[in-house]
C-alpha cells in the first residue's frame, strides 16, 4: 500500500554475528638472531670452562687415589703399613721451630714427608732414625726435592749442638705429644717414636713402616710412590 513501510527482503538483511567468520590474530614468532645465538654460544663456553676447572681442582685427590692404590698391587709388594682410611693433618696441630716460631703443620703438606718422632734428648734409636731419614732422602737422588725429611721432638730438652748440625737440613718441630698421638698412632704394641712416618702432598698420613725397619725395602717404597705420582706432584710447594 502506498505510504506504508514493508520490511526489506530476507536476502537482504545483515547477516547474523554467528555467520561472520572466526578472526585470528598472528603473533611474531621470536627471531633467531646473531645475538642470541652468541649467549648460548657464551652460556655453553661458561659451561665447560667450570667442569674445566673443578676438573683440575679434583685432579690431585684422583691423583692420590692412584697413587694408594697403584702401591697396593697384588702380593702386597709395599713394605709400609698403608693407613686405610688415610688420616689429614688436623688444622689445629701446631709446633715451634728452632727460632721459636709457630708452625702449623698442614703447611708442611705440597711435598711428601718422611717424619720421624723422638724425644729431644734424642736416644740411640732417635740418632738412628734421623740418620736413616737423611740416607733415605739422599738416595732419591735428583727427586730428593720431592720428600722433606722432618723430625717431630717431643719435650722441653735443648738440641745439643750435634744435633743441631746434624738436622740442619731437616724441618725439627718441638710438638706436644698428645696433641700429636691424636694424629699418628703406633702399630699395636710399638711406641710412638718406633716408627717412621710418610704424608703425602694432599697432607695426609698414609704409609706407616714397621719399627727397625728395613732400610733397603723402605727405600723402594719411597721409590716407588715417587714413580707413581710424577705425573702430579713436582718438586717444592706452590
Amino acid at each position: 500500500m502506498s505510504g506504508s513501510k514493508s520490511s526489506p527482503p530476507a536476502d537482504a538483511r545483515a547477516p547474523m554475528a554467528a555467520d561472520e567468520p572466526l578472526g585470528l590474530t598472528v603473533h611474531s614468532l621470536p627471531q633467531w638472531d646473531a645475538t642470541a645465538a652468541e649467549r648460548t654460544a657464551a652460556t655453553r663456553s661458561g659451561r665447560l670452562k667450570m667442569l674445566a676447572v673443578l676438573l683440575v681442582c679434583a685432579a690431585p685427590v684422583i691423583a692420590s687415589y692412584f697413587t694408594y692404590y697403584v702401591v697396593r698391587p697384588e702380593g702386597r709388594r709395599n713394605y709400609g703399613e698403608l693407613i686405610d682410611p688415610q688420616r689429614p693433618l688436623p688444622a689445629a696441630l701446631q709446633g715451634l721451630d728452632a727460632q721459636g716460631r709457630t708452625v702449623s703443620l698442614p703447611t708442611l703438606k705440597d711435598q711428601w714427608l718422611l717424619i720421624s718422632v723422638a724425644d729431644s734428648a734424642c736416644d740411640a734409636d732417635c740418632e738412628r732414625h734421623l740418620y736413616l731419614q737423611r740416607q733415605l732422602r739422599e738416595g732419591l737422588g735428583k727427586e730428593k726435592g720431592r720428600l722433606d725429611w722432618v723430625w717431630l721432638r717431643t719435650g722441653n730438652a735443648e738440641l745439643t749442638p750435634a744435633l743441631q748440625s746434624a738436622t740442619a737440613q731437616a724441618t725439627v718441630l718441638r710438638v706436644d705429644e698428645a696433641a700429636l698421638a691424636s694424629w699418628l698412632v703406633p702399630a699395636p704394641g710399638q711406641r710412638l717414636a718406633d716408627h717412621l712416618y710418610v704424608v703425602d702432598p694432599l697432607g695426609n698420613w698414609m704409609m706407616r713402616f714397621p719399627a727397625q725397619a728395613d732400610p733397603a725395602r723402605v727405600r723402594r717404597d719411597l721409590d716407588r710412590l715417587l714413580r707413581a705420582s710424577a705425573f702430579w706432584d713436582k718438586e717444592g710447594r706452590p
